[in-house]
């Protein structure tokens, strides 16, 4: 089987460039451009030397449209709009989109899903092997213990994180609330200030914080009567993602359309 042909879209940003490299160290893969939006400084720039890699004689592209028409995938670690625009390009194309993009509203949840009706859409807060797993324990654990044990998700990341709470901890909210069979709308507490009253039976509560270049610290709590559980990961290194995108994609080759997540790709 030939390599798969992938494209970066926001490629200068620091996912990109980890995705860059991870695409360049999979012998499975090739990449096939990347993008950025129309005013970038780095519009033209070598995307090999943007990744520290040395000069490949690809360029940074504003035209996605094209860009799609020569992939057999694309991954998105970008905004939410621009998501929903490249969904709907992929789904035109009927390529592999992997998403990673956090903080999706309504709109681009429902552009997602409607595009997944022609496309391989494979989306996760989390793409990385040890959060997935995670949620799958978070999921058992509160599936296990009765709603008497509290469930607090507390998150930390750089400052320059722009959404809150991260994609990753609303994903291991969702494991927790479908361990308990509520719904996560309805369970959740994002913020606490001033006099709140005593925590409610069932709540799933979220503690959000941000400073420095923390790549991502996310730690379930289970805390009952006398005694406490803690699920924690700690992200090192953006790598891990990259990598678990590009598994991603690799996985969606030949998938035909729906709309899956790392946990499909991971067997879990």
């Amino acid at each position: 089987m030939p390599e798969m042909k992938i494209a970066v879209m926001g490629a200068a940003g620091r996912m990109g460039r980890e995705l860059i490299r991870a695409i360049a160290a999979d012998p499975g893969c090739q990449l096939s451009g990347g993008t950025e939006a129309p005013g970038s400084p780095d519009m033209g720039r070598d995307l090999g030397e943007l990744a520290g890699l040395g000069a490949n004689g690809i360029q940074v592209t504003e035209d996605a449209l094209d860009l799609i028409a020569r992939s057999d995938a694309i991954i998105d670690f970008t905004s939410p709009k621009a998501t929903a625009v490249f969904a709907g390009l992929a789904a035109n194309g009927r390529i592999v989109h992997v998403i990673g993009t956090t903080g999706l509203d309504a709109a681009s949840e429902a552009a997602i899903t409607a595009a997944a009706r022609h496309a391989t859409i494979i989306k996760s807060g989390n793409m990385s092997l040890g959060v997935n797993l995670a949620a799958a324990l978070t999921e058992r654990v509160a599936a296990v213990l009765d709603p008497d044990w509290d469930i607090e998700i507390v998150e930390m990341h750089h400052k320059h994180k722009v959404d809150a709470p991260s994609g990753t901890a609303l994903m291991l909210g969702k494991a927790a609330a479908k361990g308990r069979g509520v719904d996560l709308t309805s369970a959740s507490v994002r913020v606490r200030d001033g006099h709140t009253g005593a925590r409610r039976r069932g709540d799933i509560g979220f503690a959000t914080l941000r400073g420095g270049s923390v790549i991502g610290d996310h730690t379930v709590i289970f805390a009952g009567e006398g005694e406490e559980i803690s699920i924690r990961h700690h992200a090192s290194d953006r790598s891990i993602f990259a990598r678990g995108a590009v598994k991603a994609a690799l996985w969606g080759r030949g998938k035909g359309p729906g709309l899956f997540s790392m946990t499909d790709v991971l067997g879990l």
